[in-house]
Order: C-alpha cells, then sequence, then structure tokens
C-alpha cells in the first residue's frame, strides 16, 4: 500500500471514530451490584489490607470504562473511607492488567439499611434484629449506594426520599396475613418507610446538557412470609419511580428536604440500579418491572445481553430450564432454587439514542470469567448519545 492510500486509509478510519462536528459525544453509563458489603467497618478494613473480590470489581469496572456508573452493595461510611480507598487504591491502580479509571466526583449518603426503627418490623415480638431496622442491615449503611461520575454531580439539587413513607404511596400494597388482618398494627405501618435503603434523584451535568440519575435498590421479593411483605415493598419501591416519572405535580410526593412533586416532563434521567425483579420470571409481584420498561418516557430499547448468561443457564440447569424470560438478558446467578435472573436496569429516558449496550458475563475461559465469582451479579452497560434536539 502505497503512502497515498496509508493517508487516505487513516483520514477515513478518523472519520468513522470521531463524532461529527456539533455532534453529543457518546457516554457510557452503567449499574453494578458489587457485593462489598460486611460487619460494621470490615470493609474499609478489607480494602485497606488488600482484598481480591475489591480488584476484580474494579477490574471490571476498568475494563468497562463507564463515564458514570451506580454502584449498588458498596457499604456506606459518613467519612466516605470506603469509597475513597476503592476509587483511589483499586480504580486508581492497574488490575488484573486493566487500565486504572479515574471519576473526578462521587455521591453517597446514608441508606435506609441496618439503621434501627425501634419497631417490630418483621411480627417476632422483638425490635432489635437486622428485619426490624428500616431496611434489613446489620449495621446502618450496610448494602448503601455509591455513585461515580466522569460528569459534575450537583449534590446541592439533588432529591432524597429515604424517609418517604410506605402509606403516603397512593395505593400501597399493605401486607396483610392469610386471614386479612394487616400484617403490621396501624401505629407501625403508618411509620414504615417505603425505601430499603434510598431513593436518589442525582442531577448529573453531562458535555451535551443535564440528566437525572434516577438511583435505588429496592429489596429482594422473598425471605418474609405469607404475608409476602418483601415483595409487597419490592413492588411499590419500583412503582415509586413510575409515579415520580408520570406526576410532576403531585403534592403528596414529598422529598426528605420538604420539597414536592415528581419530575418534571421536560427532564431526561437514567434510572440505574438493581431492582430485584425479572420482567417474567422468578417472584416479582405482578412483574412490576415491566411498568417502568414501558413508560411513557423511557426509550424502548433491546434488553443489553450476554453470551455468558446463556452458558450459564444451560450449565446450571434446574429452575432456569422451565424459564420464559430469554437467558441472555440475565444479569445475576443466583442460588439453585432461584435460578437465573434479569434485576439490574439502566433504562434511559426518550432523550437519548441507544448506540450499543451489554452485560459483562464473559464466557468460560475469556478474559475476566475469573472476575464474576466477586459478586453474583454482573454489570450491566448502556452507550447512549443525547439526541441532537434533547441536546440543543
Amino acid at each position: 500500500m502505497n503512502l497515498r492510500l496509508i493517508a487516505l486509509y487513516a483520514v477515513l478510519m478518523l472519520s468513522v471514530a470521531l463524532p461529527a462536528a456539533g455532534e453529543p459525544p457518546r457516554m457510557r453509563i452503567a449499574t453494578f451490584n458489587t457485593s462489598l458489603n460486611d460487619d460494621h467497618g470490615k470493609l474499609i478494613e478489607r480494602l485497606r489490607n488488600g482484598d481480591d473480590n475489591a480488584r476484580r470489581i474494579a477490574a471490571t469496572i476498568q475494563h468497562l470504562q463507564p463515564d458514570l456508573i451506580l454502584l449498588n452493595e458498596f457499604d456506606y461510611d459518613e467519612a466516605g473511607e470506603a469509597a475513597r480507598l476503592f476509587v483511589e487504591h483499586y480504580l486508581g491502580e492497574p488490575q488484573h492488567d486493566q487500565a486504572p479509571i479515574a471519576f473526578p466526583f462521587r455521591y453517597f449518603a446514608p441508606v435506609n439499611t441496618g439503621v434501627p426503627s425501634g419497631l417490630d418490623l418483621d411480627g417476632d415480638g422483638r425490635t432489635d434484629s437486622p428485619e426490624d431496622a428500616w431496611g434489613y442491615g446489620r449495621h446502618p449503611g450496610q448494602y448503601g449506594m455509591l455513585v461515580l461520575s466522569r460528569y459534575p454531580i450537583d449534590a446541592s439539587a439533588m432529591r432524597s426520599f429515604r424517609l418517604f413513607r410506605w402509606a403516603a404511596l397512593p395505593g400501597a400494597r399493605r401486607p396483610h396475613h392469610p386471614d386479612g388482618r394487616p400484617f403490621h398494627p396501624d401505629e407501625v405501618w403508618s411509620q414504615l418507610r417505603l425505601s430499603s435503603k434510598a431513593h436518589w434523584d442525582l442531577p448529573i451535568d453531562t458535555p451535551a446538557g443535564r440528566l437525572h440519575l434516577l438511583v435505588s435498590h429496592p429489596t429482594p421479593p422473598v425471605f418474609d412470609g405469607p404475608e409476602n411483605r418483601n415483595g409487597l415493598r419490592n413492588h411499590d419501591e419500583i412503582r415509586f419511580w413510575v409515579e415520580y416519572l408520570s406526576q410532576p405535580d403531585a403534592d403528596w410526593l414529598v422529598d426528605d428536604a420538604g420539597q414536592t412533586g415528581g419530575l418534571p416532563q421536560d427532564a431526561a434521567f437514567v434510572i440505574a440500579g438493581d431492582q430485584n425483579a425479572d420482567p417474567v420470571d422468578g417472584e416479582t409481584v405482578d412483574s412490576v418491572i415491566r411498568l417502568l420498561l414501558e413508560h411513557p418516557r423511557v426509550l424502548r430499547h433491546p434488553a443489553p445481553r450476554s453470551a455468558g448468561a446463556v452458558a450459564s443457564a444451560e450449565r446450571k440447569g434446574g429452575p432456569n430450564t422451565a424459564q420464559r424470560g430469554d437467558p441472555a438478558e440475565d444479569t445475576g446467578d443466583f442460588n439453585p432454587r432461584a435460578g437465573n435472573l434479569r434485576v439490574d436496569y439502566v433504562l434511559p429516558s426518550g432523550h437519548f439514542e441507544l448506540l450499543d449496550s451489554g452485560v459483562f458475563w464473559p464466557l468460560p475461559g475469556e478474559p475476566g470469567s475469573d472476575w464474576l465469582q466477586a459478586t453474583d451479579h454482573r454489570a450491566v452497560w448502556l452507550d447512549l448519545r443525547w439526541r441532537a434536539a434533547a441536546a440543543d
């Protein structure tokens, strides 16, 4: 090939790789349940001493190179020491031959898990067990949430609904005993918080405009009794976002600072998190996640997929053989009773176009397959670009 052809080839490749003039940049948004939780103070201790699972989680994030990512099940501490250690000494240093990644902006805040309620929430006559916390946990902050971003986070404009009462949600699915009696006495029901962790609306200032990152981590719809209190709570934690998108002027939607109303109709958003809900399989009540997947404000797009999920379902068999959902869309590798399920989501508004997506689930023997042992969830990512009209 002569020099003229080489030069022409280089120009052509640059024209493919670079966005057109004025075109909004591509951005990758991800969610990942990291399982980086432990007893009080233990995660910090692990991160200081060098933790193999944290290295695997970091390698996965480095491999994906997201611009914005939500980490579920990352223990919260008030000083943010765990977040600092993870960002600086794990993400900031090469892990398993992956390139470091820097996140100049991060957000963490208190969650309901492990915070004592002083009430008997599980009906066993006691008030001091992990089941009696506002969200299940052995200490305050366990199973917390951490947002890492390459773009500025406007923390002054964020909205938290951590204290929102379950009973305040119109049509709340109050748990009942099989004989029809309410599972929680009125004085308890009136105080119950909806969020098992928290619901956050985080404004993120991307190069092409502001998006609202709507993050949460509803309780699993299991680990309860015939009253199905966790299943019903999971349902309503997910439905909260449906109402938040549908009712911008609702006066009952009151955040922790006293501001009312849902998300303005013209606001761009991305919903992210481990919703603990599969569209067709598992124990989710009324396939509630479909209300989000099919919401008029949510972009219709193919579900992220992986070949590794298919191979896992075939290898494990069991309940996977009877499931109705496409195994390629699974994001979690759970116990033999549950099988593999799709529970982790990144759902953008119609302000964006989808360029690519995936679930990080390598086939056995492929690079990164040995990182999967760090957590029973898989990272989910979407490559998005603002639509030209939305970015103007």
